[in-house]
């Protein structure tokens, strides 16, 4: 099976859920390309349509938050969004790229090219299976513009979300949202702590602002840094690629560099999940999917306004991670908490209730079985 997986990179969740579901392809002996579509038109275009995103969201989350209300009092409107007309610009592109390069299916990550194909679709290209898949817990602005084969969805709950929006119940998969294998891979704490060279008789706390670093971690890390000095508690920060975040850390941080370990972006997320007793990070809906697959106590901090406090709000009702409104002393008496083995294991419970570790393997099975059926009906 050829598979070709699109996405963009506004947010590392889009991108983390397509390398999962290649991932899987590939180790199956599948061939799979994952790349952004802007890319065809130039590197520069795919790199300033992710940086709009990025930066409004490390540098004005209030911004974003707005653009986001806007968006859902837009999809009220009986007009396509501008987000859906300017992709119309890609179609020819995308074309080209498949009339030389055939796919038996597309996954796309991203509503980017989720409107790039529907355009396609409306002026009648030959296209092969098609599956969007949603990374957060609610149906996001515009998604119902899309007209793909099938929409994979990260619960059964959230079916009346997307039903509602005008996505047809026959085209959703709650498959859960895709992860990487070694989310779910058994290793102790223990074993990771090793793999990683942190000290077994510690207890690490993990403060992350998803890929792009965003949340307020400084007052995050000051408070815990505060709370936890002088006993067996170390914290460990990802930056994502927010170089200015890295810098302004280890810069106050020189002094403190056994308790406070400041990282940019790693490969290693899966590992540091599993080592660490605690995850703080924002409700990003892939983010949050793997601290829930690694069955790691999660708190939820300073989300991005708009989609984040729904994921937030999906993972607090269902007990798969305590939301946190605010940053202040009480933050550490709340991983204290956390730290105690019933409530962690309570939420353990709730993770692996609601979470599907096998996400990517199901969307597999799905699409070889309809590229399979595709391929006899043709002979």
């Amino acid at each position: 099976m050829d598979a070709l997986i699109l996405s963009c990179g506004t947010g590392g969740g889009h991108n983390a859920a397509g390398r999962a579901i290649m991932e899987e392809l590939q180790r199956r002996g599948h061939h799979a390309e994952m790349f952004n579509p802007y890319n065809l038109v130039s590197d520069r275009l795919a790199e300033e349509v992710d940086k709009l995103y990025i930066k409004m969201a490390q540098k004005t989350p209030r911004a974003f938050g707005f653009v986001y209300r806007l968006g859902n009092l837009y999809r009220k409107l009986p007009v396509k969004s501008p987000v859906y007309h300017v992709n119309k610009k890609m179609v020819p592109v995308l074309e080209r790229y498949l009339a030389e390069h055939p796919a038996d299916v597309i996954f796309m990550p991203h509503l980017y090219p989720a409107e790039i194909i529907t355009q396609m679709k409306k002026q009648g290209s030959s296209l092969p299976l098609t599956i969007f898949v949603a990374t957060d817990y609610v149906c996001i602005p515009f998604t119902e513009e899309t007209n793909c084969d099938y929409y994979v969805i990260p619960d059964e709950e959230l079916k009346d979300d997307f039903i509602k929006r005008g996505i047809p119940e026959e085209k959703l998969l709650p498959y859960g949202i895709p992860t990487s294998a070694a989310f779910s891979e058994e290793k102790s704490r223990e074993e990771a702590k090793e793999e990683l060279g942190l000290q077994k008789d510690r207890h690490y706390l993990l403060i992350s602002g998803g890929s792009i670093g965003a949340g307020q971690l400084c007052k995050a890390v000051r408070v815990l840094k505060r709370h936890y000095a002088g006993t067996d508690k170390e914290l460990v920060v990802i930056c994502g690629n927010n170089t200015t975040l890295y810098e302004e850390l280890k810069r106050e941080y020189a002094a403190d560099k056994d308790m406070v370990h400041i990282l940019m972006h790693t490969d290693r997320m899966a590992d540091y999940m599993k080592a660490c007793d605690v995850v703080l990070s924002k409700p990003g809906g892939l983010s949050s999917t793997e601290a829930a697959v690694s069955g790691t106590a999660l708190l939820h901090i300073t989300p991005i306004p708009g989609c984040e406090i729904l994921n937030m709000k999906f993972f607090g009702e269902r007990g798969m991670a305590v939301p946190v409104e605010t940053i202040d002393a009480r933050l550490g008496k709340i991983c204290d908490k956390m730290l105690k083995e019933e409530r962690y294991r309570r939420m353990a419970d709730r993770q692996k209730q609601y979470s599907n570790p096998h996400s990517a393997a199901d969307i597999c099975d799905f699409a070889q079985k309809y590229a399979n059926f595709a391929k006899n009906i043709s002979i």
